[in-house]
């Protein structure tokens, strides 16, 4: 059991870092479009460019994880990490930067999968849904902090965020190849994950899993839209420095992050996933819609608060029925979570730079509109039967 406890949080602190990563780069957005004349549409494509490298990766990172083990995935993802944040930092063309985001986007896809393929191994069904829960609480606090610690680095030099960062992934890169020890799988799951000879588009349109998929990429692209444009939101419509958005955004991240870890499990046992799912969509699409009527610093610190929780109940939520069900698909799972998240990520910095373009309120109309379809469709969303759990130990 300590073994586990001590697995969990190397694998959390992983995870941490990895999406700390990805959110360093919101607070010195406005910066950049100083400094390199770049409009709001160029920034949606630097930051689709690491969801992008993160789908077409995501598939093989899936797969690989079964394959080769959890544990090789997770370093070598923290490796690269580290180097796509050394290169950002000392980048000063475009180009470089957009080299560096592919290159954490391929980070990102070896580590996603891998890191809930191995919680899948060390948890049972009624131990994983908490265990995803901090899993995701890892995830959300590091994209969403990310802009907060950026934003006080940035006090000390625009770069020193990526820096920091590319520091920290390769510590961590260390310390797990020293101390994560591969989990053991037993034989029968190892003969199962052929799949039946289904090709990767039959297992993603299975009842079962499609809906979930298709609610993870309206999730996210709402998340993607509000986040990815805050900074450039708050510095156009009221001025921010890079330390307010950090204030604000650090402060959305702590409260979300304690939110989720309080109500999570408490909440799932009541709702179960699907009903836990619908309202945290609600909840997410009314603060979005609320963000572009607000005017006052506290008004703005409030609905950011509220915000997150939305997000960071909905991803453990999914999370965790897609692991209930996957049964020996645990990897397929976790590479899929991993590409539809990704699709997310391309597609709503992109539309929503162009709309930004346009009028700064427009990205989180769209993302509004985006969410209460997703809410449409959990009314018609059913939870199949549940497979027996497979104990699997630690080695």
């Amino acid at each position: 059991m300590k073994t586990q406890k001590i697995t969990l949080g190397l694998l959390l602190t992983n995870l941490f870092i990895a999406f700390l990563g990805i959110g360093l780069v919101i607070p010195v957005l406005p910066t950049l479009m100083n400094e390199l004349g770049i409009t709001g549409t160029t920034i949606g494509y630097l930051t689709a460019a690491f969801a992008l490298a993160q789908l077409i990766v995501s598939p093989f990172a899936g797969r690989a994880a079964d394959k080769w083990g959890r544990k090789i995935m997770i370093v070598l993802g923290l490796f690269i990490f580290g180097i796509s944040e050394f290169l950002f930092g000392i980048g000063k063309e475009i180009e470089l930067l957009f080299v560096s985001r592919i290159l954490g986007g391929i980070s990102a896809a070896f580590i996603m999968p891998a890191v809930t393929a191995f919680i899948a191994d060390i948890t049972t069904t009624d131990t994983r849904p908490k265990a995803l829960g901090y899993m995701s609480a890892a995830i959300s606090t590091g994209f969403i902090i990310g802009p907060g610690i950026g934003g006080f680095l940035a006090e000390f030099g625009t770069r020193v965020p990526f820096f920091f960062a590319g520091g920290l992934g390769a510590l961590a890169a260390v310390l797990s190849m020293i101390l994560l020890t591969e989990p053991e799988r037993n034989e029968e799951e190892k003969h199962e994950e052929a799949s039946g000879g289904r090709t990767g588009i039959q297992r993603i349109i299975e009842p079962k899993y499609f809906l979930a998929f298709i609610l993870i990429f309206i999730a996210s692209f709402g998340l993607a839209a509000f986040e990815s444009f805050f900074s450039l939101f708050v510095d156009h419509k009221f001025s921010f420095k890079p330390s307010d958005i950090a204030i604000v955004i650090t402060g959305g991240a702590i409260f979300g992050a304690v939110s989720q870890i309080l109500l999570f499990d408490r909440l799932t046992r009541i709702w179960g996933e699907i009903k836990l799912i619908r309202y945290s969509l609600i909840l997410s699409a009314v603060l979005v819609f609320l963000m572009t009527v607000v005017h006052s610093y506290f008004a703005i610190l409030l609905v950011t608060f509220i915000v997150f929780v939305g997000f960071d109940l909905f991803r453990p939520a999914v999370t965790s029925y897609l692991s209930n069900i996957a049964g020996n698909e645990q990897g397929f799972v976790g590479g899929m979570n991993s590409m539809f998240t990704s699709l997310a990520n391309i597609s709503g910095p992109i539309i929503g730079g162009m709309l930004f373009d346009i009028d700064i309120n427009y990205p989180y109309y769209f993302a509004t509109v985006i969410l209460a379809v997703g809410i449409g469709l959990t009314l018609v969303w059913k939870k199949p039967a549940e497979k027996p759990a497979k104990v699997v130990k630690v080695v």
